[in-house]
């Protein structure tokens, strides 16, 4: 694989806390440019201990990491702030969704536009980009977060990252505590950014049955250590993966029309 199509280097990363508890045990992956990577496994297995990391917001933890390295877009960013990390394009969205409670849905989105020190006319245009990607949002804007629904929350979640302009979207449990029909709608709409903004997209997900049908590739965590990847398409059909890995009983595997992206 070419260097220049690596966006996202995970190398040999571990991580501890209070200097005590090992999270991670050497983890390594590599997410490419414009595509999906699925870090999947059982609560526990050090999702959001990789994300934190890769996004330095361990140490507000106390955690930290002890061995391996990050590298994004070619640069070693172990020691960057969190800020820094988002000016340059990574940009996450907790687990929790963490709106602003007491600011309405569109001040929540402008939030995310003025750590880039955007100018007016950009916010503006950006807040209108995020409307037409999640249209109940505009219907929602003059409401305060605390007072919308979990799926409303996460899509403002998401689209306050987007208006960060990010070249890697990194996302944790997008799906948690909500409805399977949001959780879909939320799935297709990032894979349409993707497809049709190259936007990459690194998401940890316990839900492994949605992960693995939009995203392109997939690494398993296991304890704090990656123990499997490869291309969600196979990972998806192997029934000794989901039994093993994935918490999941054997099932037929899906129908050829069950991987293609779902209308726009």
């Amino acid at each position: 694989m070419a260097g220049k199509d690596v966006l996202l280097s995970v190398d040999g990363i571990r991580a501890t806390y209070n200097g005590a508890i090992t999270a991670l045990h050497g983890v390594s992956f590599t997410l490419r440019r414009g595509e999906i990577l699925a870090l999947l496994g059982a609560n526990g297995a050090g999702k959001t201990t990789t994300l934190k990391a890769i996004s330095n917001l361990l140490p507000a933890e106390r955690g930290e990491i002890t061995a391996g390295g990050v590298l994004y877009e070619g640069r070693d960013v172990t020691t960057a702030t969190p800020a820094e990390l988002v000016r340059a394009g990574l940009v996450q969205v907790l687990e929790g969704r963490h709106c602003f409670r007491n600011l309405t849905i569109e001040e929540n989105l402008i939030s995310g536009g003025l750590g880039r020190s955007g100018s007016r006319a950009e916010i503006a245009a950006d807040l209108e980009r995020i409307y037409a990607i999640f249209p109940r949002l505009k219907e929602k804007r003059r409401a305060s977060a605390g007072l919308t629904s979990g799926g409303e929350q996460q899509m403002t979640a998401i689209g306050r990252a987007l208006m960060s302009r990010p070249k890697l979207l990194v996302l944790d449990e997008p799906s948690m505590g909500l409805a399977p029909i949001v959780v879909q709608d939320i799935f297709r709409t990032l894979r349409r950014l993707n497809v049709e903004s190259g936007l990459s997209i690194l998401v940890a997900e316990q839900n492994s049955a949605i992960a693995l049908r939009y995203a392109d590739r997939a690494t398993v965590l296991e304890n704090g250590a990656a123990v499997l990847s490869g291309d969600a398409a196979e990972l998806r059909g192997r029934d000794d993966v989901k039994a093993s890995y994935l918490g999941q009983k054997s099932t037929p595997a899906p129908t050829p029309a069950a991987t293609n992206l779902p209308p726009a």
